[in-house]
């Protein structure tokens, strides 16, 4: 079984399909890192952080890690020209934003308070700033 066609015949959907590859499998480990390193936790909810994790990807955007796994099945659905990966990864996203919004900030503001509501309200949930935010 070979690879199946690019989307709509172009073949510039498989090159944006490995970018997003590229970038978002570092933007996974990182985050991933930060969460052990420095969280000194997971971010499985049955290991949280013990510290609310503001450096690296988390001074542009609060949600670099699911961010990244979407960047991921999406760009493996550009590479392969899967409609079916990219109903998976738009199906996520919506599953990870509900999540986000009913469960993990009340969660964290619960846990963090004001550490966390400053940095809720400098840093976007989904779209990153241009700058980096740093806690006071």
């Amino acid at each position: 079984m070979g690879i199946s066609a690019s989307f709509f015949g172009v073949d510039l959907t498989r090159i944006l399909g490995g970018i997003l590859i590229i970038v978002g499998v570092p933007g996974v480990v990182d985050s991933f890192a930060r969460f052990a390193l420095e969280g000194l936790g997971t971010p499985a909810p049955i290991a949280p952080t013990q510290k609310l994790v503001v450096t690296g990807l988390y001074r542009y955007v609060r949600n670099p890690i699911y961010i990244a796994v979407v960047a991921v099945i999406f760009g493996q659905a550009l590479l392969f020209g899967d409609w079916r990966l990219l109903w998976y990864g738009a199906l996520l996203w919506l599953f990870f934003h509900v999540w986000v919004v009913m469960i993990e900030e009340p969660t964290l503001k619960q846990t963090f308070g004001t550490e966390y509501e400053s940095f809720r309200t400098n840093v976007p949930r989904w779209i990153p700033r241009l700058t980096p935010w740093r806690a006071a």
